[in-house]
């Protein structure tokens, strides 16, 4: 008959083989946990990801990518504006992709969006393609920071713009209790100067930083270089 210590050392072994699996999904939704972590992610980012829109200019016409996608809900929500556009969604995990399909399938018909699995490393699309790139809860886990953003710029129209919304961020609301967790994601912390750093350091320029202190929200903003992306249309 095992021990009382065998019966705790197996419950702490179960415990962190969960955390494990927990952080895993976070990071890369797979197989049914995994699909059910996207929509709850839907859910979740609700808020926060119509808190962050409201401070951009998104036209009927627009060309967007989202990426990170996730479970789609956020894709579904700029395709609503983007009448005459088209909106792309990328993401690695397999369980996103399929969650974010289901959700936008009828926009998929009518060919206003297009889902694919994509890393931001490597985006599947020539230079100067959008007019917007959104990443909501995701540039935590880019697995370069300064390449990708470097990458996001190459498929900005020349007046593009990219905008990073996240609920964690360094020197934010609750970031003590946040950021242990974060750490053992392996995920990237960084406050306000980090992000205009950051842009700055890869080329976009008109760097815009908003913070929602009382929700620990944070929305930064930047153009790539040259002509506001409207103006060709004109």
């Amino acid at each position: 008959m095992a021990s009382p210590l065998t019966y705790a050392l197996l419950r702490s072994v179960a415990a962190i083989a969960l955390i494990c699996y927990f952080v895993l999904q976070a990071r890369k939704p797979d197989g049914w946990f995994g699909r059910a972590f996207a929509r709850a992610m839907n859910l979740g980012h609700g808020s926060l990801t119509d808190w962050g829109l409201k401070h951009v200019d998104i036209e009927s016409g627009f060309k967007v990518l989202d990426i990170g996608c996730g479970g789609g809900a956020t894709v579904h929500k700029i395709a609503s504006i983007t009448k005459d556009g088209r909106v792309y969604g990328i993401d690695i995990a397999e369980g996103s992709i399929a969650v974010s399909c289901q959700l936008n399938s009828q926009l998929i018909k009518e060919g206003r969006v297009v889902i694919q699995r994509a890393s931001v490393s490597q985006l599947p699309f020539a230079d100067d393609s959008f007019d917007l790139a959104t990443a909501i809860e995701t540039q935590y886990y880019w697995p370069d920071l300064p390449g990708d953003m470097r990458e996001i710029l190459r498929v900005l129209k020349p007046g593009g713009k990219l905008v990073v919304i996240a609920e964690m961020y360094k020197g934010g609301k609750y970031d003590w209790l946040k950021w242990p967790v974060m750490w053992f994601m392996r995920s990237s912390h960084l406050g306000v100067s980090d992000h205009r750093e950051l842009f700055s350091a890869a080329g976009y320029g008109n760097i815009e930083i908003v913070e929602e202190k009382s929700k620990g929200w944070i929305c930064a903003m930047a153009t790539k270089p040259g002509l506001d992306p409207g103006a060709a249309k004109s």
